[in-house]
């Protein structure tokens, strides 16, 4: 198995994606640490993501609770003798209320709204990565994935959201460039629209709202990112990649990677695609090749508009 023998933390995974890229790195051999507020969830995730391959340990851990985090990562080293590879920082709690609150000014909700989505994630992804990298500069090895989103280039949902995504790109980026020389690597990584449980039950449901729903509807599977990941952490190239900012798209690309469910993934870049986004233009879309595609800098263009 791909990556037998490594030692991975994977925040917030007791369902969606935290859960999706467990599944996926136990599958490929690791030994994966997930985190979660729910102990009764968190031991049904583990013996599910246990019948993969690999060996999941699930711990209780509320991501805004200081002393929680310490001690997850006080456990992991004393278990693994100090070893760590691989970090997902993927904890966080905003989704039910960013739904609940759609179409909602931010001055509509209450300022609790901020620590809302970005305690359970931005905060605590920092944190995470601090008593992470001490365990790998120490190495000489690893890598930390911070889950982000476009809304870190656009508007999407509301303001805490945007900015707490672009936060999460640029501490990506910052870390990077303080562990140059130490052999850790540091991405931010932007799954497509993800079909969670959540969405399933908020999103996709008969009363959602059908702009929102077109969205979600053909959205990748939860496990998308974890194959994503899985293959990054084998990339020999994996040092020249720290700092940047990758789509599960160009992942898909590189890696020539289809989705879990075997289906190709939408490559949001395209102009082929963003055609299809247009009802007046779609029909070009028959006749542009796919391969054509718009700088991640144009993404923010018309973002007024969402």
């Amino acid at each position: 198995m791909s990556l037998s023998g490594w030692i991975c933390v994977v925040t917030g995974a007791s369902r969606g994606i935290g859960k999706g890229i467990a599944l996926q790195l136990c599958e490929a051999g690791a030994t994966v640490y997930i985190t979660g507020r729910k102990e009764v969830a968190l031991n049904e995730t583990a013996a599910q993501v246990n019948q993969r391959g690999g060996k999941c340990v699930p711990v209780i851990c509320d991501s805004t609770n200081d002393s929680d985090i310490e001690k997850l990562f006080e456990r992991v080293k004393l278990e693994q003798s100090g070893r760590l590879d691989l970090l997902v920082n993927n904890a966080y709690a905003g989704v039910q209320t960013i739904f609940e609150n759609q179409g909602k000014k931010f001055w509509e909700t209450e300022p609790s709204m901020w620590d809302t989505i970005n305690n359970t994630g931005l905060r605590s992804h920092y944190i995470c990565s601090v008593y992470a990298a001490r365990m790998m500069v120490a190495q000489g090895q690893g890598l930390i994935v911070t889950i982000s989103s476009m809304g870190g280039v656009r508007y999407l949902f509301n303001v805490p959201y945007g900015v707490g995504k672009a936060a999460c790109d640029r501490m990506a980026a910052d870390m990077a460039v303080e562990l140059r020389k130490s052999g850790v690597a540091s991405i931010s990584l932007w799954p497509g629209p993800v079909k969670t449980e959540l969405v399933e039950e908020m999103v996709l449901s008969d009363d959602a709202q059908q702009k929102v729903k077109d969205v979600f509807v053909n959205g990748e599977t939860t496990e998308f990112s974890g194959l994503c990941i899985v293959n990054l952490a084998q990339d020999k190239n994996l040092i020249s990649l720290s700092g940047k900012i990758l789509m599960t798209c160009e992942l898909a690309r590189r890696y020539g990677l289809r989705d879990f469910n075997g289906r190709s993934v939408e490559d949001f870049t395209s102009i082929k695609f963003l055609l299809t986004q247009v009802p007046h233009l779609s029909w070009l879309s028959y006749v542009v090749p796919s391969f054509i595609r718009i700088p991640r800098s144009m993404l923010s263009m018309g973002s007024n508009n969402v």
